[in-house]
């Protein structure tokens, strides 16, 4: 049986400060399970070394720490493989490749650049939300 996944890009403009921006493309990413897929991330910054940060936020749940990228560095949090999740710097876009896709994948992945929120969870939880974010639950 093939099942479906739904990745959903939110409409995301973050402004860090000055010129720094966070741009992703709006809509939803459907595809197969084991399928790879690349999520489109750009960025505008005043920064020599930019550090830019992938999250991934599932249904009901708070953003979670995917990875960062600076220079040519990638670092992975535990819980996501390199070999299933990669992000690279390129020019001014960090694109996120998540590979052999499976079912848990589905999720809003947001991308960020340093400096991030930090601090209380709660409120970036909330402030995230109160945008009218939808998600879409897994297909069987």
């Amino acid at each position: 049986m093939e099942h479906w996944l739904w990745i959903i890009l939110p409409a995301l403009f973050f402004e860090c400060k000055g010129a720094d921006r966070v741009t992703q493309p709006t809509g939803d990413v459907i595809a197969a399970e084991g399928d790879t897929v690349t999520l489109d991330c750009t960025f505008e910054t005043t920064r020599a070394n930019p550090t830019l940060f992938w999250y991934k936020q599932e249904v009901n749940n708070f953003p979670k720490y995917m990875l960062k990228c600076f220079s040519n560095t990638v670092e992975n949090a535990a819980d996501f493989e390199k070999d299933r999740f990669n992000a690279a710097i390129i020019n001014k876009s960090v694109p996120l490749k998540i590979q052999k896709l499976q079912l848990s994948d589905s999720a809003v992945y947001y991308c960020a650049l340093q400096p991030t929120v930090t601090g209380n969870t709660k409120t970036l939880y909330k402030n995230l939300w109160s945008k009218d974010n939808t998600i879409l639950h897994n297909i069987h």
